[in-house]
This record gives structure tokens, C-alpha cells and sequence, in this order.
């Protein structure tokens, strides 16, 4: 019986995460890698000045920066996060994301 949680392409396989997920000129691209109860793990593309609004979350979230650069605001303070570099969002804090260029992260919440 597959698992419909799990992303088949990286299932007992070697993947490079960013190449999973391209860029797509006035969309935000997203891609779920591993969706259960107890926590989600989701790579996103976005274009420059792209991102994601300001709102919270009830998790969590750990955001890794796996291709170019972007603005994330935590609480009021900005965070320029670089490919390589990793910032968690904490549960139930405001918190938004903006693309400086283009942009690929993979966004973990642990819901437990």
C-alpha cells in the first residue's frame, strides 16, 4: 500500500531538495514533501519581491533557506536569511516572508 504522506520521488531516494520545486514568474510554488498529523515538511519557490503575508501560526516552524535570499519579519524585527542559513518562526508570533531575489526554502512545523 504506498503512502499518500510521503513524496514519492524522495522515498528511499537520494534528491537535491531545491531542485525539486522551480520558479514560476508571479506564483508561489509549493511542493509538500511529507504531510501527517504530527507535522508537515514543504518546499517553496518564489520570485523576487514574492512572499507570504503577515499572519501566525498555532506550530512552530523552522524555515531553511535552500537557494537565494529573503526578508522574514518575526514580532516586528527583520531577518535577512541566506541560502544555507535557518531562522524558526515561533508558534503563534506574527511573522512574514519577503523574496529579495529568487527565493527556495523547505518549511518544517511539528505540530506535536
Amino acid at each position: 500500500m504506498p503512502n499518500k504522506e510521503i513524496d514519492k520521488v524522495l522515498l528511499n531516494n537520494v534528491s537535491i531538495l531545491k531542485d525539486l520545486v522551480g520558479y514560476q514568474q508571479g506564483n508561489v510554488v509549493s511542493r509538500t514533501i511529507i504531510d501527517k498529523p504530527t507535522g508537515t515538511v514543504t518546499l517553496f519557490a518564489f520570485t523576487k519581491e514574492q512572499g507570504l503575508s503577515e499572519h501566525t501560526a498555532p506550530y512552530d516552524a523552522l524555515v531553511h533557506v535552500l537557494d537565494g535570499e529573503a526578508e522574514i519579519i518575526i514580532d516586528g524585527k527583520f531577518y535577512n536569511v541566506k541560502e544555507g542559513e535557518a531562522i524558526i518562526m515561533p508558534a503563534n508570533h506574527p511573522h512574514r516572508l519577503t523574496a529579495k531575489n529568487e527565493f527556495k526554502m523547505i518549511l518544517t512545523m511539528i505540530k506535536t
